[in-house]
């Protein structure tokens, strides 16, 4: 494939970017990750010898780390973080390091010519208005330092040229580096392994998207760059916009034996509460392949290989 573009992956052995970096080298793209492998994951064995993949074990706050690794790349890609509102708060210092300030050393250290795709989280959104659907518009009010540090991020990537986010749903589905903290892998896990859910604040709501279809998305702004650079992008599905307690319910639908227990007192760490307008990706021409029902369907599959919880991040 001629036009392949040469990617750099910071973070690219996670959750995300092991499903990510097959599915680009598949597309004809070159790949080269930077990860550090706190989680000890061979989450890239399967693509070890593909001759277009590149592998570095480092950390993607070292400036003579990832200096020379820049210069050889057509687009960059961050996904090294520390995901999620309970493990920034537990390492405040090594979350912002990694989600902001190790952005901001890299879009320095750009030509104008590089693109950036950066992840972000719409989390940025917070509390939403009741049954008013967050655009890209909407006002960006994160309720946790992971939030604040993305949104922060995202501004500053996208005062450059060539750099578009995206602002991600609650991903779920299996990975090479499982994630069975994330809302969705979460309920069906409990569902698979314990038969039970505690429920705080049941009534909270928010979208999803199958991480195949995160994948799908970043390739889809890669074929589609000039048309939509510059820009943030909601990417959900637009027909799961549910509350915890309605995700609870369609996992009853694939686990009959799912008993949700909702508690009066308590409440979720996570205190996001919206829903998410896709329009504007769906509108450049992309859908996702994946639904809900498929999503739960793959986890119960994936839950009975992994009976335990060494690949949650909290």
């Amino acid at each position: 494939m001629s036009d392949g573009k040469k990617i750099l992956i910071t973070g690219g052995a996670g959750y995300l970017g092991s499903v990510m970096t097959p599915i680009f080298l598949h597309a004809g793209h070159s790949v080269t990750v930077l990860d550090n492998f706190m989680w000890k994951q061979p989450s890239l064995a399967a693509v070890c010898h593909h001759p277009r993949f590149e592998l570095i074990n480092g950390d993607a706050r070292t400036e003579s780390t990832i200096k020379p690794l820049i210069k050889q790349a057509d687009i960059v890609i961050p996904l090294a973080a520390l995901v999620g509102a309970p493990l920034c708060e537990k390492d405040p210092i090594a979350a912002t390091s990694t989600n902001l300030d190790a952005v901001m050393m890299l879009l320095d250290m750009l030509s104008k010519d590089q693109w950036v795709l950066l992840p972000n989280t719409n989390s940025g959104y917070g509390v939403g208005e009741g049954d008013t659907m967050c655009t890209e518009e909407s006002p960006l009010r994160p309720v946790s330092r992971y939030g604040r540090d993305k949104v922060a991020a995202e501004a500053a990537a996208l005062e450059r040229e060539n750099s578009l986010s995206f602002r991600l749903a609650t991903v779920f589905g299996m990975s090479p580096r499982p994630r069975i903290d994330l809302l969705v892998n979460d309920f069906v896990h409990r569902a698979v392994t314990d038969r039970t859910v505690v429920l705080f604040e049941g009534h909270f709501k928010r979208n999803y998207i199958h991480i195949r279809d995160v994948a799908r998305a970043f390739l889809h702004c890669i074929t589609n760059f000039e048309s939509m650079k510059g820009n943030s992008y909601n990417v959900g599905l637009s027909d799961a916009n549910l509350s915890k307690k309605e995700l609870c319910d369609k996992i009853q639908e694939h686990i009959p034996n799912f008993v949700v227990l909702e508690a009066a007192i308590g409440e979720d760490p996570d205190k996001r509460d919206y829903i998410v307008s896709n329009e504007k990706i769906e509108a450049s021409g992309f859908a996702p392949k994946y639904s809900l029902d498929d999503g739960i369907e793959e986890l119960i599959k994936g839950y009975r290989m992994l009976r335990n919880s060494i690949y949650s991040n909290v």
